[in-house]
């Protein structure tokens, strides 16, 4: 686990007097401004947000200390915005930072199905992109049924079998998934 967590990345400018777009990462998109100074990826310059009103969807139009025209406000776009994770809640039970999640071990039936490289929301909830070890990405829905194993100190998840969206990988893997669906529909 890194020692920052993304929280948003500038999309454009709003207006002629240095407001900016922030596409955001938070739960609450105007929450992005709550948790202190945030900061590049470098780490080199230090932003103090303030969230003047939710555009649309995940997008805030905010203010950035020291930024006081269109000019300033357009260098920015493009800059991701970091918090120190020490700044963020603890998560609760049950509950987790996708940063976490990203880099886990996808398990299913004991095997391995790859490592999860994203997560996704289009809309209709949260989305787990795996990576198989072939190169390939299945999604995988990130709920209590589909993932009812979410371990981060093991480094894994599991994956119910009825919830992944790949396709087998190898000739094994096909006899494997093959059983499965025949013991659970004998059971």
């Amino acid at each position: 686990m890194s020692g920052t967590l993304l929280l948003g990345v500038v999309i454009g400018a709003q207006g002629i007097q240095g407001e900016v777009k922030v596409k955001t990462f938070t739960g609450e998109p105007e929450a992005v401004g709550d948790y202190g100074p945030l900061q590049d990826a470098g780490a080199t310059r230090t932003f103090q947000l303030k969230v003047l009103r939710l555009s649309k969807g995940d997008v805030v139009i905010a203010r950035i200390k020291g930024v006081e025209d269109r000019n300033a406000a357009e260098a920015l776009k493009g800059t991701e915005l970091y918090v120190l994770r020490s700044a963020l809640p603890q998560a609760s039970e049950g509950e987790f930072y996708f940063a976490d999640l990203v880099g886990l071990t996808a398990m299913m039936s004991g095997r391995v199905l790859g490592s999860i490289t994203a997560v996704h929301n289009y809309g209709a909830g949260d989305m787990l992109e795996v990576k198989t070890e072939s190169g390939r990405s299945a999604m995988v829905p990130f709920t209590d049924d589909a993932v009812p194993v979410v371990d981060l100190a093991a480094g894994t998840v599991t994956v119910e079998p009825a919830f992944w969206l790949g396709r087998p990988e190898t000739e094994e893997d096909r006899k494997a998934e093959a059983a499965e669906r025949a013991a659970e529909a004998g059971e």
